[in-house]
């Protein structure tokens, strides 16, 4: 019977030794190209995701249509909430403005531009990173809205670090992007 039980401890301790999982953010805010100067205040609703990226572990593509969920590779974070405070950090950077904000942000407190990002697709398959999104500038003021597509695909390798930082450089495509479109 002791036998049986060291066994079994052994074996469930092998089995977590040999599972170790590795813990991902896409939070930090890349260093902005350029800057450049605003007064305007800027508001950032909650970027939307695919639904396969609800989950905390990272998805790739395994084909056209087929997705894979790497069990040890694991976001450290929301990545919605993540990405959100990321863009939020960079358009504080990129227009030396602290009036950029994330929604909601309350009748008293209306920005002058609303930007509103939804990511369609964001996954490595074979050697490429591939990030499809469209957003929305709004400018409460003028009272207009431009809608705008993006699209990036960037080479990556197949180890999950390298992935995630093809991740994180397309996504800093992306926020140059949307401050261009605000300026």
């Amino acid at each position: 019977m002791k036998k049986n039980i060291l066994i079994t401890m052994l074996v469930l301790l092998m089995t977590g030794c040999a599972t170790k999982s590795h813990y991902y953010v896409l939070s930090t805010a890349m260093q902005p190209s350029h800057v450049t100067p605003s007064t305007k205040s800027i508001g950032v609703a909650q970027v939307i995701l695919p639904s396969y990226m609800d989950k905390r572990q990272l998805t790739i593509a395994s084909s056209g249509n087929q997705i894979t969920q790497l069990d040890s590779v694991l976001w450290a974070e929301d990545i919605d909430i993540g990405l959100t405070q990321r863009l939020i950090s960079f358009l504080q950077k990129k227009f030396e403005q602290p009036n950029v904000f994330a929604y909601p942000w309350g009748v008293d407190r209306q920005p002058d531009i609303q930007v509103k990002l939804q990511i369609n697709r964001f996954l490595a398959q074979g050697d490429k990173v591939y990030l499809d999104a469209n957003y929305l500038i709004i400018d409460t003021k003028g009272h207009t809205s431009h809608a705008y597509l993006f699209n990036t695909t960037l080479k990556t390798s197949s180890e999950p670090s390298a992935i995630v930082n093809t991740m994180d450089n397309a996504f800093g495509k992306l926020e140059e992007d949307i401050a261009d479109k605000i300026k």
